[in-house]
C-alpha cells in the first residue's frame, strides 16, 4: 500500500544520534537502476521521532521548494519508525522495485549498507556541490567508505560535560580542565555529598567512554586499506580504558548500581538530580531540561589529558542516502540536496536542536543558542568517528566493548585481560565482514 505524500506513519521513536544498532541486510546483488527517469514520484524514508510535527514541517518545506524546482516531479514522505527500521531497509535492499529512492540512515551503518549493495555512490555529485565544501570532516567521514561517498549528512550529535552549578558553587569548585582532574573533582564531590554521583558513568556507555581512549592516544582499530584490526588492546588505548573505569567504584559511581548504565541513564540520573556531573549530548538538552536541575547546570567540553584540551568526541548523527536501485538518481540526488542543505539544516536545528553539518551554520547556532557552544567547541576541536567497516554494527551490537567495561569494573577481569578478549572477539567480527 502506498503511503500519501508527506504522511507521518504511527508509533514514535526517538533517533539519538549515532546510538541506533546496525543490523545489516545480507549482501544483494547488484541491483543498480538501468534508468534515470527526470519526473515522477520520488519515495523517501525518514526517521520518526517522538515529537515528529516540527520535523515534518521543516521538510515539507523543503519538499515544497524541491517540487516548484521540478515540474512533474511529486515527493511522498514515509516516517518509520527506528526499532523496525533494519527489517524495511533490508526488505528495500532486497526488492528494489518496492524500495524508495531516498532513505534516512544512522551514520554508523554507512559502511554495513554499502557492503550490502543498498546505498548509490554519489561521491561525483558531492564534489560538485557548493555548499559540501563547508561539511565538517568528521561528518564526511560518516558518508564515506573506501574513498567514496554515500549520501550526505543530515546533523551532527557530539557529547559534552554537563556540570552542576549549584553543587560546584556550594563546594567552591570549577569545572575540570584535565582527565585527571575530572577524576579528582568527582570523588571530592561525591565524598562531600556521599549522595550524589560525582561523575555518573556507565558500563554499556560506549560512546562515553570512547573519548577517554581518543584523549590518551588510543584507537579502536587500525586500518590497512579497507581492512582493519583491533587496537582496544594497545598500551595507549589501555590509559584510557583504565582512565574511563577508575570512575567506578565506591568513591564515585558505584560498580553494583553503574556497571550496567547506558548513555540514556546516565544523563537521566544528572537530569534527576542523582549526579554532579554526565557526560551528554547535545540531544539530551531537551531531556537535562526536563529534570529536576533545569536552571543549576551548564556545559564545558570534556576535558582531554593535557590541562586545558578536549577530548576528541564520537561524531554521532544521521545521513540521507541515494539507493542504487532509484530509477530517479538524477531526482533524488537533488532532493538529497535539498532536504540536508544550509537552509534546511539550519531549520531542522530550530525545530528539533539537531547539530548542522557546515561549520557555518552550526556557527550561526552557536550565537543563537548558548547552550550549542560547549558542542560547537568540542567539534571544532577535532571530532571521531568508529571504523568505517560493515562489522561495526555486529561489533556494537554484540555489546563487545561494554562487556569489556563491565568485566574490569566488576573485577572478573583487569585491563589487559579484558582488552585483549575485546580485541579478539572485535577481529573475529572484521575477518567475517571480509
Amino acid at each position: 500500500m502506498k503511503i500519501s505524500a508527506r504522511t507521518a506513519a504511527p508509533v514514535a521513536a526517538l533517533v539519538l544520534a549515532g546510538l541506533t544498532a546496525t543490523a545489516c541486510a545480507p549482501q544483494t546483488s547488484d541491483n543498480s537502476a538501468d534508468k534515470d527517469e527526470k519526473s515522477g514520484t520520488l519515495r523517501v524514508w525518514l526517521f520518526q521521532e517522538v515529537g515528529n510535527k516540527p520535523k515534518e514541517k521543516v521538510v515539507d518545506a523543503a519538499v515544497d521548494a524541491f517540487e516548484k524546482k521540478h515540474e512533474g516531479t511529486k515527493v511522498e514522505i514515509e516516517y518509520i519508525p527506528v526499532e523496525t527500521r533494519a527489517q524495511r531497509v533490508k526488505a528495500a535492499f532486497n526488492d528494489p522495485k518496492s524500495a524508495p529512492d531516498l532513505i534516512e540512515y544512522g551514520n554508523t551503518d554507512t559502511a554495513g549498507y554499502v557492503k550490502d549493495g543498498g546505498l548509490a555512490d554519489v561521491s561525483t555529485e558531492f564534489a560538485a556541490w557548493d555548499e559540501a565544501k563547508d561539511t565538517d570532516p568528521a561528518a564526511k567521514q560518516s558518508v564515506t567508505v573506501d574513498g567514496k561517498v554515500y549520501g550526505a549528512p543530515l546533523f551532527v550529535g557530539v557529547r559534552a560535560l554537563y556540570y552542576r552549578t549549584d553543587v560546584f558553587a556550594d563546594l567552591g569548585i570549577q569545572p575540570p580542565k584535565s582527565q585527571a582532574e575530572l577524576v579528582s573533582t568527582a570523588r571530592k564531590i561525591h565524598k562531600k555529598k556521599p549522595g550524589l554521583y560525582g561523575l555518573a558513568v556507565g558500563g554499556a556507555y560506549t560512546y562515553g567512554a570512547m573519548p577517554f581512549i581518543w584523549a590518551h592516544g588510543g584507537e579502536l582499530a587500525d586500518a590497512s586499506g579497507s581492512t582493519y584490526k583491533a587496537a582496544i588492546n594497545s598500551e595507549k588505548a589501555r590509559k584510557g580504558i583504565e582512565a574511563y573505569t577508575s570512575l567506578f567504584g565506591d568513591t564515585n559511581c558505584p560498580a553494583a548500581k553503574c556497571a550496567a548504565m547506558g548513555g540514556n541513564a546516565t544523563v537521566t540520573a544528572f537530569a534527576s538530580g542523582k549526579a554532579a556531573m554526565a557526560i551528554g549530548g547535545d540531544f539530551s538538552h531537551a531531556a537535562v531540561e526536563a529534570g529536576s536541575v533545569k536552571g543549576k547546570y551548564a556545559v564545558v567540553p570534556l576535558p582531554g589529558v593535557t590541562e586545558g584540551s578536549i577530548a576528541p568526541a564520537f561524531a554521532g548523527g544521521n545521513n540521507i542516502g541515494v539507493l542504487k536501485s532509484s530509477a530517479h538518481r538524477t531526482l533524488a540526488v537533488g532532493l538529497m540536496k535539498e532536504l540536508t542543505g544550509k537552509a534546511t539544516q539550519a531549520k531542522m536545528f530550530d525545530a528539533m536542536g539537531f547539530l548542522p553539518t557546515y561549520k557555518d551554520v552550526r556557527d550561526d547556532a552557536a550565537k543563537r543558542e548558548p547552550f550549542v557552544a560547549p558542542f560547537v567547541e568540542t567539534l571544532g576541536a577535532g571530532a571521531r568517528f568508529v571504523p568505517a567497516s560493515p562489522a561495526w554494527g555486529q561489533i556494537d551490537s554484540s555489546l563487545i566493548l561494554p562487556t569489556m567495561f563491565q568485566e574490569i569494573v566488576s573485577g572478573r577481569k583487569d585491563v589487559a585481560a579484558a582488552s585483549d578478549a575485546a580485541a579478539k572477539k572485535m577481529d573475529a567480527a572484521f575477518a567475517d565482514a571480509g
